[in-house]
Order: structure tokens, then C-alpha cells, then sequence
């Protein structure tokens, strides 16, 4: 696990991660640096790098201290391996493993499942009822080698948490839940998807907040509203929050 920073112009810089669960640690970190709470830093996840910005290029100095980061890249200096003639034999000042990280990457055997936590430990959960009657929840049990009520469990047993927002308004990107729910999008995807459902591909777990085209596999639906334009904020999933399925 390496981070690299990127500057972006004046006003901004990138941190490249390996995966989500690296981002959602980052952007935790990235979150106490002074002005983020005044809105003169906007810190922006994605889902394996973290963009932060600012109206003042002099908010960015405390950037690369705060990630425990030597230094900030150019990106012409990325693209030949890095800042110095050793780049390539291993991490340089921009470029190292950062010990609050820790040095396994995703998908390793012997870590939980990233920042998910049990189920009910906290009270800012934001529980979502779901229906799960979704036409693709034989197709992920037939995956997953589980039966379909084992994979309303494995999605219901884990707190997700949003780590970006991404493809339409509102929609979220959970990450953190049962690595056996790791699946495939579908290899044709449909045309038109209904507001509501929720669905998985790959790592990530999401609810599509308005109908639209899609390839997640479906696992069922819920009639909670996701994006509506007249609430505070608009979208009702943001990044950082946690959240929990539930069956109905």
C-alpha cells in the first residue's frame, strides 16, 4: 500500500490509493486539516483517489504532513516513476507506505472487511429497508455458491459506508460489506433501472436514486428517496456515512 500526491494545477492536489477501503481512511484523515470545516478545502473521493481543493493554494501545505507524506509529485514526474532516479526500486518520498494505513492492501485473507463495523454498534446508521425480491438475487446466489436468504444476510449483516458519489446524483458507493457478495456486473446491462434498487458489482453496493440504464446485479428495492432536490442536503447518502441494510 503506497499513497502518491499529485499537484492539479494550483488549486489542487490528488491522492492515489490502492482501493476503497484505503480512500475512506484517507478521506477520514484529509477531513481534520484546517479549513475543510470552514469550506476553504473541498476534500472529493473517488474510488482510488481523494482530490482536495482550494481557493487558497496556501491551504494545501498541510496536505502532505498530514498524510505523513514527504512531498507533493508533478505529474510529469509520475509518469517517468516517480521524483528521483530510485523511483522505480522502491518507494521514494512521495511514495511510501503509510503506517496509520498499514501495510495489507485490499483483499487480504486475515483483514476484516475495511471500515465496516457489527451491526447496531452505533446509533448514526442510517438503516434502509429493502424488499428483496430483485430479479438477479437467484443469479448472485448461484455466484456467491450461497443460498439467496445467506445473501440477504451477508448484505443485512454489515454496516456499508459511502465512500464517493458517482454515475447520477446520488449515487452512492458503499464500500466495507461481505467480501463473498464480490460479484460481477451483469454481462448485458438493462436499459432501464428502477429508482430504488439496490444493487452490487464488484466491490461496492449502491442504490439507484433515479430510473436510469444500469449493469449492477439487483437484489431487491426500497422506497426511501436518495436524490431529491428540495432537501438539505439533496442527496441522502454522503460520503462518510454508514449504512445498514435491512429486510422487510
Amino acid at each position: 500500500m503506497t499513497l502518491r500526491l499529485l499537484r492539479l494545477g494550483e488549486h489542487a492536489v490528488l491522492v492515489e490509493v490502492a482501493g476503497a477501503r484505503e480512500v475512506l481512511r484517507v478521506t477520514e484523515r484529509l477531513h481534520r486539516l484546517p479549513g475543510v470545516a470552514e469550506g476553504r478545502l473541498e476534500v472529493v473521493p473517488a474510488a482510488r483517489t481523494v482530490m482536495v481543493r482550494a481557493e487558497d493554494p496556501a491551504d494545501l501545505a498541510p496536505v502532505a504532513s498530514v498524510l505523513e507524506v514527504a512531498d507533493v509529485v508533478e505529474p510529469d514526474a509520475a509518469r517517468h516513476g516517480g521524483s528521483g532516479p530510485d523511483a522505480r526500486s522502491g518507494p521514494t518520498g512521495s511514495e511510501r507506505p503509510d503506517p496509520a494505513i498499514g501495510p495489507s492492501g485490499p483483499g487480504d485473507p486475515d483483514e476484516p472487511p475495511g471500515p465496516s463495523v457489527s451491526a447496531g454498534a452505533d446509533l448514526d446508521v442510517i438503516v434502509v429497508p429493502v424488499r428483496y425480491d430483485g430479479p438477479d438475487l437467484e443469479e448472485v446466489a448461484r455466484l456467491t455458491g450461497l443460498g439467496e436468504d445467506e445473501v440477504v444476510l451477508a448484505h443485512t449483516g454489515v454496516v456499508w459506508t459511502v465512500a464517493f458519489i458517482g454515475f447520477a446524483p446520488g449515487f452512492a458507493y458503499l464500500a466495507g460489506g461481505d467480501p463473498r457478495l464480490h460479484v460481477p456486473r451483469r454481462p448485458s446491462p438493462r436499459t432501464s433501472v428502477p429508482a430504488g434498487a439496490v444493487g452490487l458489482a464488484g466491490e461496492w453496493s449502491g442504490i439507484y436514486p433515479r430510473p436510469s440504464p444500469g449493469g449492477w446485479q439487483l437484489l431487491g428495492r426500497t422506497e426511501l428517496v436518495l436524490w431529491d432536490v428540495e432537501r438539505d442536503p439533496p442527496a441522502l447518502l454522503t460520503p462518510g456515512a454508514r449504512v445498514r441494510f435491512e429486510a422487510t
